[in-house]
């Protein structure tokens, strides 16, 4: 075992495949976009790892125009949270499960490919002038419930007419919740692919103090406070999202980790970043930080050629102290 000890005045967080894993939602995700546009699903995951919605739909949906680009994005976030919570909210891990159980049992094409490692981040879908996905289908399950109440009547035969009623009814719903449903957002609803948490986030941000750390995120807000809010994690004050219209370009240009080490008040040459994926680290290396890259996405063959300080399997590997003058003390310990 080895130990390293450096100093720095602050951190910089990536967010998914860093602090958060939602990398099953992400490839679902773009494996939807992918049968939507008739490319291989691999390709397009690949293609997009690490890498702004905005820029990834800009190359892969063409056709949307700048002034609807921002929709887009919203509703392709949209579809990553839908896919990470289906399973609970509508699927076998939910109370509704059992109810909806005939409609999650159909066979469905996977989105994701086979053999697809894991990896990724971000997102897209063309922009839709009808109600969400999120809103028709959480409707349509809010119609499928079975009424809490059990009226009763003096007359058996009532008692009986009732029961048929409600039993004609349910059958319906199920049947609207069907129709309602498409092909992907059952498959969505049948495997789980919560975000998690990974392994020394908690610890490492409880040992931070306020105004000592920011995420910078290919994410968009809705993607970005969505995942850490579902995990635990509250969004700092400094979090630099990819629709940020400050930003000019996003990773792997540095823009993303400058912007945040500005808005903290330090030099981001005086800071640590913390990322998983090729470009976000190269984003950290070209902003001047020391780069701390974790091994949480991508195999280490993957990461070694991109520039990283220091490569860790996961942040279980780090502590930070706070020490004189407020500086942080990092040591890293590894094999």
């Amino acid at each position: 075992m080895t130990t390293q000890i450096f100093y720095a005045d602050a951190v910089l967080f990536d967010m998914d495949g860093t602090l958060t894993d939602s990398i099953q939602a992400v490839e679902a995700a773009w494996g939807k976009v992918a049968q939507d546009i008739g490319e291989d699903p691999g390709r397009v995951i690949a293609a997009t790892h690490g890498k702004r919605a905005i820029d990834n739909l800009a190359e892969f949906k063409p056709e949307i125009k700048a002034h609807e680009m921002d929709a887009a994005v919203t509703e392709f976030e949209e579809t990553i949270l839908f896919f990470a919570d289906a399973y609970n909210h509508h699927g076998p891990g939910s109370r509704r499960g059992s109810e909806a159980a005939s409609v999650m049992s159909e066979a469905t094409p996977a989105l994701t490919p086979e053999n697809s490692t894991p990896s990724s981040r971000n997102s897209s879908s063309a922009p839709s002038h009808r109600p969400s996905f999120l809103s028709r289908v959480d409707h349509a399950f809010r119609m499928s419930v079975v009424p809490e109440y059990a009226p009763t009547f003096d007359d058996d035969d009532m008692d009986t007419v009732h029961d048929e009623i409600i039993a004609s009814e349910l059958n319906s719903e199920s049947k609207v919740v069907e129709d309602v449903m498409e092909a992907w957002e059952i498959e969505a609803a049948s495997i789980d692919r919560s975000v998690q948490i990974l392994p020394g986030v908690k610890k490492m941000l409880d040992s931070l103090p306020q105004g000592k750390y920011a995420v910078a995120t290919s994410g968009a807000k809705t993607y970005a406070f969505g995942c850490m809010t579902r995990v635990g994690i509250t969004p700092p004050p400094v979090t630099i999202t990819a629709d940020d219209k400050r930003l000019k370009a996003g990773k792997p240009a540095p823009d993303p980790f400058l912007l945040a080490a500005e808005c903290l008040g330090y030099d981001a040459s005086k800071c640590v970043v913390f990322e998983d994926s090729p470009s976000g680290i190269r984003a950290g290396v070209a902003s001047g930080a020391t780069v701390i890259a974790v091994c949480t996405s991508h195999e280490r063959s993957k990461i070694e050629g991109c520039g990283a300080h220091y490569i860790v399997e996961n942040m279980d590997f780090v502590t930070c102290d706070v020490v004189e003058h407020g500086r942080l003390k990092f040591t890293i310990v590894s094999a």
